[in-house]
């Protein structure tokens, strides 16, 4: 790659990526550990559980949509899923229109599991929950991390954030203002 001095030197390249890096490696340090211990008592890892997440919002998903949006490996969404049909709470299929891919869809146990982990989402510490209060506090409103949005976008593309905000928009018709389950979607 040419580095084009007149937009950035190559100190300022190498002091934004370090620190990227970093930031970015402690920041998963924190959301790892919440996660892992919001999803221990339902006996699930954090690629089940994403899968789990990503099936449920999406309302079905084909594995190369989970592999992307859940940015793991085509093969391990497909392990970590056939795992998740052998306890029933996944089901694999084709679509007629589609038959070159394979879907996932979450079945009734697997919809009840999601629903069961919204409910005991505060019994855990949420490290970066109470890290960000005090925005929160401050400017009404939790962040919004815009800027890593947009390198996000670029590194990830449209279809990324397409499928990130879809799946979010979902989310947010799922739950009440309490965070519980508002009625009862239908995956």
């Amino acid at each position: 790659m040419v580095l084009t001095e007149d937009l950035y030197s190559q100190r300022e390249a190498m002091l934004f990526s370090q620190r990227v890096a970093q930031l970015s490696k402690a920041l998963w340090k924190a959301i790892e550990k919440d996660w892992q211990t919001w999803i221990k008592p339902f006996d699930l890892n954090i690629n089940e559980h994403h899968i789990l997440w990503i099936s449920y919002h999406l309302k079905g998903a084909s594995i190369s949509d989970v592999a992307k949006f859940g940015v793991m490996h085509v093969s391990t969404a497909f392990n970590f899923s056939k795992k998740l049909e052998e306890r029933g709470l996944l089901t694999f299929s084709k679509r007629d229109e589609d038959k070159r891919n394979t879907y996932v869809e979450l079945t009734n146990a697997g919809s009840d599991l999601i629903l069961r982990m919204y409910e005991h989402y505060h019994d855990t510490e949420h490290t970066i929950l109470q890290g960000s209060l005090p925005l929160k506090e401050l400017y009404g409103r939790f962040p919004e991390f815009l800027d890593v949005m947009a390198v996000i976008r670029n590194i990830y593309g449209d279809d990324f954030i397409e499928i990130f905000e879809r799946s979010f928009q979902n989310f947010k018709e799922t739950i009440d203002e309490a965070g519980k389950p508002s009625s009862t979607p239908t995956p």
